[in-house]
């Protein structure tokens, strides 16, 4: 028997399954790379070096009002590693500069003023202006003209007024704009509703190219690089980290050469050779990427890569706050044809009258008509999960159990600790 370990909320899940089971188990060799130095000094190096930009420090003299895009409390961002220096970097030269921070939400709900504090620690919290970006709040939002797909390009007034805006982020594979970081600081970090759904439309969604690990000729990437331009988004810090959060590369500077630089590093470590099984296990990476049945559709797709036909998605996250978002929700709710009805009905919007989380449900449910999904948790109501689709269970053995008696008791098992780390 060997044991499997799922990372789950804070913690795991583990179950034992005969060795001759296990077809592969699918990890970004991150979880293994060693860094060159301390994270602190990771970060120190990519901002004295920075790629394709003169220095954060230079970039700061003369302006007034600066704004650094923070990301939310769904990302493991280590910002406390982070800001400060960052702060230190734009002070050393301009120490009367009128600095902000906006917490880059998108499309989620506000973050707490504990998860502030938690992703800040007390010192900023107290000593700097924190904004939190509402998509929806037309009075702190401008219209600067239109996205390279035809929608609305709607940003938050408080970047656009800035005499110099940059944000910090961290690079990582992504479901459909092939990889976080960089311009998604922007869009859909910092836009309106409005820009965040015309990007995120249907026929986006199923572009060939919008997958992941995929920059070029990827509609939903090009958006988000025009409205990083338009924004004007001057230097990013972005960072790669490994399973325990922990910083292992850093790249700092032009908001599109800093970014590619290090979306070539992470795909170095990330890209995994699909093994087909009947059954895949996986995970969102536990927290914070795992608190709602939303932010399922990365391990989902992950998985989706390389399950057979038929097969089952076994997949275990705490999904403590629920499904995520009422309108998400109401797409399964309002579907008495399952996904089938939900794929005909979405695909049938135009661009123009993308409906909010459409693309979340339409990832489901394509991954729902191949394959049955088992989602393992005890810390969600599991009647939501089933409404959607998914079978449930409280522990990954009973959930291989059930896949068992779908799939068969000897079928083989892919393993994917940590779907969103990999691009399979």
């Amino acid at each position: 028997m060997t044991t499997i370990k799922i990372p789950y909320g804070k913690t795991f899940m583990e179950a034992n399954v005969a060795e001759e089971r296990i077809e592969a188990v699918l990890e970004s060799s991150a979880h293994h790379y060693r860094p060159e130095a301390a994270e602190a000094e990771l970060v120190k190096q990519s901002l004295e070096h920075p790629v394709g930009s003169r220095r954060l420090r230079d970039l700061a003299k003369g302006c007034h009002k600066i704004v650094i895009i923070a990301s939310d409390h769904t990302r493991p961002v280590p910002t406390k590693i982070m800001a400060p220096q960052m702060l230190a970097e734009i002070r050393s030269t301009n120490p009367e500069a009128d600095i902000t921070f906006l917490i880059a939400t998108g499309f989620h709900r506000a973050s707490t003023q504990q998860e502030l504090l938690d992703k800040f620690g007390d010192d900023i919290m107290k000593n700097e202006k924190i904004v939190v970006h509402n998509c929806w709040d037309k009075d702190n939002l401008v219209d600067i003209g239109k996205l390279p797909s035809g929608g609305a390009l709607v940003i938050n007034k408080l970047a656009m007024e800035a005499d110099l805006l940059i944000s910090e982020g961290f690079i990582e594979p992504h479901l459909f704009a092939g990889f976080s970081g960089g311009r998604k600081s922007i869009l859909p970090g910092i836009v309106s509703g409005v820009t965040v759904m015309a990007n995120h439309c249907a026929k986006f969604i199923a572009h060939e190219k919008a997958r992941v690990g995929i920059l070029d000729g990827n509609p939903i990437h090009i958006d988000m690089l025009y409205a990083a331009q338009q924004a004007k988004l001057a230097f990013i810090l972005n960072v790669v980290i490994d399973a325990d959060k922990r910083i292992i590369k850093a790249f700092a500077g032009d908001r599109e050469q800093a970014h590619i630089a290090g979306c070539k590093f992470v795909s170095g470590l990330a890209k995994v050779a699909a093994k087909p099984a009947d059954i895949v296990i996986t995970s969102n990476g536990g927290y914070p990427l795992d608190q709602n049945i939303y932010q399922l559709v990365k391990g989902l797709s992950s998985a989706e890569a390389t399950c057979k036909p038929g097969g089952v998605i076994i997949i275990c996250a705490a999904c403590n706050d629920g499904h995520g978002g009422d309108t998400f929700y109401k797409w399964f709710q309002e579907a008495p044809g399952g996904a089938m009805e939900i794929m005909d009905k979405i695909m049938k919007i135009p661009s123009e009258s993308t409906i909010p989380d459409q693309w979340a449900a339409q990832i489901i449910a394509r991954v729902l008509l191949k394959h049955t999904v088992i989602l393992v948790t005890d810390q969600c109501d599991h009647q939501i999960a089933k409404t959607i689709g998914m079978k449930t269970a409280y522990t990954l053995e009973a959930a291989l159990k059930t896949a068992g008696q779908i799939a068969g008791s000897h079928s083989k098992i892919t393993v994917i600790p940590d779907g969103v780390a990999v691009i399979v």
